[in-house]
């Protein structure tokens, strides 16, 4: 069924759209089989059933993908991500891309942001050609990390009237705040939604306490708009006169399904006469065949935004808006656009005269739905931004609405540590800081490999902000933001190498990811023409000698200790002498010095295979004019005189 993608996040959180197509039957001895408990979206006992099948050996592609969704849909997110990496292990090629997706999801819902980065790498490669367009399927590998580091704007406290079910969806009414819940209203509490085993949603009301922050005397809405089925996400006028509501396609006392058999939602309206809410009629936007719902309204009264899937969705829900005209009519829904939807979920539109705020799991975020913000303008809205921690999780938080004036409003979540499945939160916003962070990768200026381990600096002037070591892949990042529009130092610096300074000027864009790579210079690693070589002074030896002495061995062991250094450099060592003596003798005698200098070296630990060969080459190599019978001083004899320490490889 086309709505099964319409994920009832966290148990009953998101009704109006994640409860759409509910299945409200009641259950038979003939119907307990496990396929049609997840066709009618039972899933806490589809789950236990596909688990007691995997356990008696079926572990088809069909199976593993129903256990995954099974507890997806219900925002168990460390079971699924378990299922859905067993059904990767198994059948990762034949997968369709919201599998990719919901695996990715479920992992940053656990946390597991390192593979779940992993996964946005493989399947950015793959799905050039795929319509399924969703930034958790792009190689994100940077702005996933700016975007956990992003400033804290939000203060956020849970609610006192929170309860173990589901309570969600707060808006402003007055003094007063209307919200849904699943809480016992002594009203049809025998009813229950077997999606998550809960009673189904009813509208409440609370008085709002002095400072703003909680509530309290909580009580039925009303009795003619709650019915024995799903109410939730309502909207109001600005004189509180009208309200817009979402319900389950029930009119009249009779619950509509469409051609599949499946119940959707529909936006109706009210209007207040003499202290009750009378005329409930359906919008004319709504249908028996696809569902609407999340409405809210402008500040003007003239637009309605809302959640559908309704044909020329692009992605799993979208958002929409239609013109309030005259006489309570209503205009054709306009699809607000790629740049707002996804290929995935978006809903819980909040309009205010300077921002659209709305839930998305398709724009890049912590997992599960997180809240965006898009600035009105003159062409509509701007790119959506995540409003970060901690006001979005890893796990699901939606239903934003603020008072622009004080930035003061309410959010629903699932997060860990709540009272129930989903919880309403409080927040003060406080003032946006331009801020960025700054990051980079430091390699050597010589062999162009990554250098681990190196300590790199911010710098304010004379003053240390942060510090920070490269990773195994020389990749660094300093955890402290800094301002935007600034000037600032990074000084990179390891023993045995130069220091290495850039500065950096930071722009005026909010969350920028400022890159500076640093090349740093061992001072014993030098290039000489192709050549790559560990370079040291002269290597003593006795007259006419080849055993390692005392002062040699100072300096050999400055070679082990550049080798240990770099685990995967190969050498060869190449041993000369200058043009005294004999030809002959001088070659047996440098050959027997190379040989004596790789035995030492091996002797230090450095495994055999690390030095590729060690040859004395005698006087056929000078480096200068001073052959056989050639007049030179004792200097010039002495630059010939040296053993060559050549790098092969650097892994």
């Amino acid at each position: 069924m086309k709505y099964r993608k319409m994920k009832y996040i966290n148990n009953i959180i998101l009704v109006c759209f994640s409860l759409f197509s509910i299945s409200v039957m009641a259950q038979t001895d003939d119907e307990r089989n496990t396929d049609k408990n997840f066709d009618r979206f039972w899933y806490k006992r589809a789950a236990q059933q596909y688990e007691s099948a995997v356990k008696k050996g079926d572990t088809s592609k069909e199976t593993l993908q129903r256990l995954g969704d099974a507890y997806y849909f219900n925002s168990d997110m460390e079971s699924a991500a378990k299922w859905y990496g067993e059904l990767f292990s198994k059948y990762e090629n034949e997968l369709e891309p919201i599998y990719a997706f919901r695996y990715i999801q479920s992992l940053e819902g656990t946390g597991d942001y390192h593979l779940a980065k992993g996964l946005m790498k493989i399947y950015s490669e793959k799905l050039n050609d795929s319509t399924f367009n969703v930034d958790q399927l792009k190689n994100n590998d940077k702005l996933i990390d700016a975007l956990r580091n992003t400033q804290p704007q939000f203060y956020i406290t849970p609610l006192s009237i929170n309860t173990p079910v589901s309570d969600f969806g707060a808006i402003r009414y007055g003094n007063h705040v209307v919200f849904a819940s699943a809480r016992d209203s002594s009203v049809f509490t025998s009813r229950k939604y077997h999606w998550n085993e809960q009673p189904f949603l009813n509208l409440f009301i609370a008085d709002t306490t002095s400072n703003g922050g909680d509530l309290k005397n909580v009580h039925s809405f009303s009795k003619s708009i709650n019915s024995k089925y799903h109410e939730a996400s309502v909207a109001f006028t600005k004189g509180f006169d009208t309200i817009y509501f979402t319900r389950n396609n029930y009119t009249n006392s009779k619950l509509k399904r469409d051609a599949q058999g499946a119940n959707n939602l529909k936006i109706y309206r009210a209007v207040l006469r003499n202290n009750n809410w009378k005329d409930i009629t359906e919008l004319p936007f709504s249908s028996d065949e696809y569902s609407v719902g999340h409405p809210s309204l402008s500040p003007d009264g003239k637009k309605l935004y809302f959640t559908s899937d309704m044909p020329g969705t692009i992605g799993e829900s979208d958002i929409y808006v239609v013109d309030i005209l005259s006489e309570g009519n209503f205009s054709e829904p306009r699809n607000l656009g790629e740049n707002i939807n996804t290929s995935g979920r978006e809903m819980f539109p909040f309009i205010t005269d300077k921002k659209l705020y709305f839930a998305s799991e398709g724009h890049l975020g912590y997992g599960g739905l997180d809240v965006f913000e898009a600035t009105v303008t003159e062409e509509g809205f701007s790119k959506p931004k995540n409003l970060g921690l901690p006001l979005n999780s890893q796990l699901d938080d939606f239903a934003y609405m603020v008072d622009e004036n004080t930035q003061r409003g309410y959010v629903s979540s699932n997060r860990p540590g709540g009272v129930g499945d989903d919880d309403i939160y409080s927040f003060q916003r406080s003032d946006e800081k331009c801020m960025q962070t700054i990051e980079g990768t430091v390699v050597n200026s010589d062999t162009k490999y990554p250098e681990p381990n190196v300590t790199v600096k911010l710098y304010d002037g004379e003053k240390v902000l942060d510090s920070t070591l490269t990773s195994n892949v020389g990749e660094y990042r300093f955890d402290m933001p800094v301002n935007c529009g600034h000037t600032y130092n990074v000084i990179a610096a390891k023993e045995s190498f130069d220091t290495a300074e850039k500065s950096v000027e930071t722009l005026l864009e909010p969350n920028f990811v400022n890159e500076v790579p640093l090349e740093i210079n061992h001072k014993l690693i030098v290039r000489e023409g192709d050549d790559l070589k560990i370079k040291i002074g002269l290597i003593y030896f006795d007259f006419d000698k080849w055993n390692i002495t005392p002062r040699a061995i100072e300096s050999l062991d400055t070679i082990v200790n550049v080798m240990k250094e770099y685990p995967g450099m190969v050498i060869k060592i190449e041993s000369h002498t200058d043009s005294r003596g004999n030809d002959a003798y001088n070659m047996q005698l440098s050959d027997k010095r190379a040989k004596s200098t790789r035995d030492y070296i091996l002797s230090r630990g450095i495994e055999p295979e690390r030095i590729e060969s060690a040859i004395g080459y005698g006087e056929s190599r000078l480096l200068n004019e001073c052959a056989n019978n050639v007049p030179c001083t004792k200097a010039q004899h002495d630059v010939n005189r040296r053993s060559e320490f050549i790098i092969v490889k650097m892994k």
